[in-house]
Order: structure tokens, then sequence, then C-alpha cells
């Protein structure tokens, strides 16, 4: 997989593609409408990539202040675009 366009394709698969990397399984499932599962990949990780996914999903959720500490955390800041803008921007970024 290797475009955007292939990443939303796959998502009316039933499970996501074995290749894919922890923080995009994380993405495909908030894709997929499962923030639990999404949260779930990535909620014990430290890395930088799964501290932004991390972050975005409690961005999602609406825990603001949570979501700015995951930021820190990946070294990012809380952009300034919709919750589709930002999960299209980390699927680019991590494909």
């Amino acid at each position: 997989m290797k475009t955007l366009t292939e990443f939303k394709q796959s998502l009316t698969d039933s499970q996501p593609d074995k290749s894919l990397s922890v923080q995009l399984k994380s993405l495909w499932y908030d894709g997929k409408g499962d923030w639990q599962k999404a949260h779930a990949e990535v909620d014990q990780l430290s890395d930088k990539a799964s501290a932004w996914v991390h972050a975005y999903l409690h961005r999602k959720e609406g825990d603001i202040w949570n979501a700015d500490y995951w930021y820190s955390r990946a070294r990012q800041t809380r952009p300034d675009v919709s919750l589709d803008e930002e999960w299209e921007q980390l699927v680019t970024e991590f494909l």
C-alpha cells in the first residue's frame, strides 16, 4: 500500500493489511470508526510516531489537554486543520 487512495480503499476490508505499521493500523481502525481499537494500538507505545497518532486520537475524542500532552511527546503542535485533514496527513506521513 503506497497511496492515501489505496489506504482509504482498504477500509472496506474486514482487517487491516498485516504489513501496516502500528501507526497505520491505528489510523486504519480509526478510519473504520473504531476509536477504541485505534487507541489500543498506540496506547502503550512511547515512540514519537505513536505519540503523534495518540495525540490525534485524543484530539478526536475531545480531550484537548491529553492531546496536547501527546503532541508535545511527539514534538508536534496541535494542527489548526479539521480532524479529517489531520487523519489524511498522518496516513500520508506514515505511508
